[in-house]
């Protein structure tokens, strides 16, 4: 059985895997990924060449689109960086005053809460860069030496090798993703064993 899948060009691809990992490697399915734009995207879920869409952006039912779209996780987004010296505590607000910062686009999710943020507390951030591409995020944040804002998973590998640091999260601050299908008379049982595999207390109907 073939299971088609979209995942938006944005989306982590460590985020990706995770959830792709119980189809992996089972003999009887072929599994098929394409990346693009969420509006792409839809567009091919809609005409029934995609069975799933993994996006960060909720969408919404209209005529003639009657999507099923469900949050299957939400994740704090944190600040990560190079290793600081043993005991060095990271204080959130002094250190990121004046830090050089990596972070998501300005038409990111993230960018608009952290952005907000920000705001709130009063803090000028120093931008190094601005990325829309959470795999170019990555990379920045494991050479760039900056600080970077993201979600943890983008950088799972990283922390766990040690070769960057996760300094906190940052308060009310969080990256929603969501499965997106396609109301159909006969859903796909690989897709639906797919979602009913993430614990309920993570899955929101949108």
């Amino acid at each position: 059985q073939q299971l088609r899948v979209g995942a938006v060009a944005t989306l982590s691809r460590n985020f990706l895997e995770n959830q792709l990992r119980p189809v992996m490697g089972r003999p009887e399915i072929r599994l098929g990924l394409e990346s693009g734009s969420l509006e792409e995207l839809l567009g091919r879920l809609q005409v029934h060449n995609l069975d799933v869409v993994f996006s960060n952006r909720a969408v919404v039912t209209e005529v003639g689109k009657p999507w099923r779209c469900v949050r299957i996780d939400r994740q704090s987004v944190c600040l990560v960086g190079p290793a600081r010296p043993r005991g060095a505590r990271f204080r959130l607000r002094s250190d990121l005053a004046g830090a050089r910062l990596v972070v998501p686009g300005p038409s990111s999710d993230i960018r608009s809460q952290f952005d907000l943020w920000c705001e709130r507390h009063r803090l000028r951030i120093d931008i190094a860069a601005e990325v829309d591409d959470m795999a170019m995020l990555r990379l920045l944040a494991r050479d760039s030496g900056a600080i970077t804002v993201l979600p943890e998973v983008v950088v799972q590998d990283e922390l766990r090798e040690g070769r960057l640091q996760r300094y906190c999260a940052v308060p009310g601050v969080f990256e929603n993703f969501y499965a997106i299908t396609a109301v159909r008379r006969s859903p796909s049982l690989v897709v639906q064993s797919l979602i009913s595999r993430i614990p309920s207390s993570r899955k929101t109907p949108r």
